[in-house]
């Protein structure tokens, strides 16, 4: 009876034991997904603050390039009849018509959209369309015929988001050709709207 009782005694202290022995189990909780995503989104918005920013910075040298582009490209010119001193730029190129014609051809059309794109850079701009013919026709004739010209131009430009108030017209008919001469040739190069700078 004392080694039954011993015998249950050693298997009770061996279970123990054993029991004591046996490591419990670590319980891993896996965290929010949100949490798991706060780095990668933290990274996320940096790298689009950065891209948003180079853009930026690119803008602004884009639009010192072109500042300087047109400031390089200025000259000083006083016109006869206009009072003050005005600017020529390379950059806002002439268009041309067809003999006593005033409506702006497709091929003109593309260089008054590059003007206004130029335009719209710089809003403080004011500027002024001359109007001009070839020598044939009479002297009247001409001079309505500029304005006819410098008009349409005016308003293509107007079309195209540049407001009126920034440009002014004036005909010149026949008197101020760019170029002496007296055959198609020339005239074709004297029927033009020019522009000309006249507040910066």
């Amino acid at each position: 009876m004392v080694r039954k009782s011993f015998i249950i005694t050693i298997l009770i202290l061996c279970i123990g034991l054993i029991l004591m022995g046996c490591p419990k189990k670590t319980v891993v909780k896996d965290e929010p997904s949100v949490k798991k995503e706060e780095p990668a989104a933290a990274a996320k918005k940096a790298e689009a603050e950065r891209i948003a920013k180079e853009k930026e910075a690119r803008a602004r040298e884009r639009e010192e390039t072109t500042k300087k582009e047109l400031e390089k490209s200025l000259v000083t010119k006083q016109e006869p009849g206009i009072e003050g001193v005005v600017f020529e730029s390379s950059l806002l190129k002439d268009i041309y018509f067809d003999f006593d014609k005033y409506d702006v051809r497709p091929e003109d059309a593309l260089i008054l959209k590059e003007n206004a794109a130029l335009l719209k850079k710089y809003p403080n701009v004011k500027i002024q369309i001359e109007g001009h013919c070839d020598e044939r026709g009479t002297n009247e004739y001409n001079l309505a015929l500029g304005e006819r010209r410098a008009n349409s131009t005016k308003n293509y430009l107007a079309s195209l988001g540049i407001s009126p108030e920034r440009i002014s017209i004036i005909s010149y008919g026949e008197e101020k050709p760019l170029d002496p001469g007296h055959d198609e040739e020339a005239w074709a190069k004297n029927r033009r709207a020019h522009t000309i700078i006249t507040a910066k």
